[in-house]
C-alpha cells in the first residue's frame, strides 16, 4: 500500500467527515480492482487511524455460482477482516425476466440495495463504495450530456430509510492508481460477470475523455476541482470543525 493512497483516503475521510470512532465500515466487496483497492485502503487506515472503526467486506454475487469469490474468503481471512457473501439472482431478473435495453441503472440500484440491507443486517452502520475521481468525472459529464443536469453522486449520503451511511473514501484517487494498488495484492481480481461489461454509455463517456486529453491537459482534475468550488450538493469540503460549527448553529447538513 503507498503512501501516496493512503494521504488521500485519509484527506478524503477527513474532508467530509466520513468515519468517526466506533464506525462498522462494510466494503461493498465485488472483486473488481476498484473494491479490492478499497478494502485493502481502508483496512490500512483502520490500523493507525485515531478514530477505531472496523472494516467488513460484503460481496453480493450475480451468479448463482459463489465459487469465484471463494479467494476473496481467504484474502479477507489473511487481512483478518469479517467476510460475508450473498448470493442473488439479480443477473437473472435484469436480463432474463425484464430484459432490460439498458440494464446498468437497474443492476446497480438492486445491487446496492441488496448491499446495504446485508451490511445492516451484519451491524454496519456504514457502506463504503469504491468510486474515484475517474468516476465522479465520467458520471458528471453522463448527467450532463445525456440528462442534461449539473449532477453526480455524493461523496456521503445518508439513507434514512435503511439507517445507513454511504461513504466513497477513494474519491481523490485515481483509477490508475486503484489498479495499481489492486495488481499488486495477493487476491486476483475478478473478472466482471456482466454481460454488458464494456458496452455501456459510462465506457463510451470513458473513451470519449480520452479523446479530449491531448487538448486539454489536466482535464479530470479541473472539473473534480470545478465540482467541489462550485460546490455541487454535497461535495463542499465539511471537515468535523466545520460541520460542528454548523449544527450548532443549526444549519442544514448538506452531505448527508
Amino acid at each position: 500500500m503507498t503512501h501516496t493512497i493512503l494521504s488521500k483516503i485519509r484527506s478524503c475521510v477527513e474532508d467530509y467527515d466520513m468515519i468517526r470512532a466506533g464506525d462498522v465500515v462494510a466494503v461493498g466487496l465485488s472483486g473488481g480492482k476498484d473494491s479490492l483497492a478499497t478494502l485493502a485502503a481502508l483496512h490500512k487506515l483502520s490500523t493507525f487511524y485515531p478514530e477505531p472503526f472496523t472494516v467488513k467486506a460484503i460481496s453480493i454475487g450475480l451468479e448463482r455460482d459463489m465459487a469465484a469469490f471463494d479467494h476473496l474468503e481467504d484474502y479477507c481471512r489473511e487481512l483478518g477482516v469479517e467476510y460475508i457473501r450473498v448470493p442473488s439472482d439479480i443477473k437473472e431478473i435484469v436480463f432474463t425476466h425484464r430484459q432490460e435495453k439498458n440494464p446498468c441503472s437497474l443492476c446497480a440500484n438492486m445491487r446496492r440495495g441488496a448491499l446495504n440491507r446485508a451490511a445492516v443486517a451484519a451491524g454496519c452502520n456504514k457502506v463504503a463504495l469504491g468510486h474515484h475521481a475517474d468516476d465522479a468525472v465520467e458520471t458528471f459529464l453522463m448527467s450532463l450530456f445525456y440528462e442534461g443536469r449539473i449532477s453526480c453522486f455524493q461523496p456521503v449520503t445518508y439513507l434514512s430509510r435503511i439507517g445507513v451511511t454511504v461513504i466513497r473514501p477513494m474519491l481523490y484517487a485515481t483509477e490508475a492508481e486503484m489498479a495499481s494498488v489492486a495488481k499488486k495484492l495477493p487476491a486476483a481480481v475478478v473478472k466482471n460477470p456482466c454481460i454488458a461489461d464494456g458496452n455501456t454509455k459510462r465506457q463510451e463517456m470513458k473513451e470519449f475523455i480520452v479523446t479530449l486529453r491531448p487538448k486539454f491537459t489536466s482535464l479530470r482534475q479541473k472539473i473534480f476541482g470545478a465540482m467541489q468550488r462550485l460546490p455541487l450538493p454535497g461535495w463542499e469540503k465539511t471537515p468535523r470543525v466545520d460541520r460542528e460549527e454548523r449544527e450548532k448553529k443549526g444549519v442544514e447538513d448538506l452531505s448527508t
